[in-house]
């Protein structure tokens, strides 16, 4: 028998992702002390901890640009942005096409 309930993740604003990787990146925090005591899991900050640290020379030239943590955040949000851009784009063509024919 599956398991059909789905696992919500939780949503971290901007602030506290990047404060989160301060405490291992400027205030010497483990990795895996900083996830105990914020109650969050070790990969997750794990990610939040590569987004803000800045790249080497050496990592630049090796790896694809990575996006930090604001340009994650614009990101989700341009994108959501651009879905409903479509859809009332949509709605205004389906509507154009409605009165046309109306007016014939």
């Amino acid at each position: 028998m599956t398991n059909d309930i789905k696992h919500k993740r939780p949503k971290y604003s901007l602030a506290f992702k990047q404060d989160a990787a301060k405490l291992v990146l400027e205030k010497g925090y483990n990795q895996q002390q900083a996830a105990d005591h914020l109650g969050i899991s070790l990969s997750a900050l794990g990610r939040w901890v590569r987004a803000e640290r800045k790249p080497s020379a050496n990592e630049s030239v090796m790896k694809k640009p990575s996006l930090s943590l604001t340009d994650q955040d614009e990101l989700i949000r341009l994108r959501k942005e651009n879905e409903q851009l479509r859809m009332e784009r949509e709605i205004l063509k389906k509507a154009a096409v409605f009165f046309t024919k109306e007016a014939e």
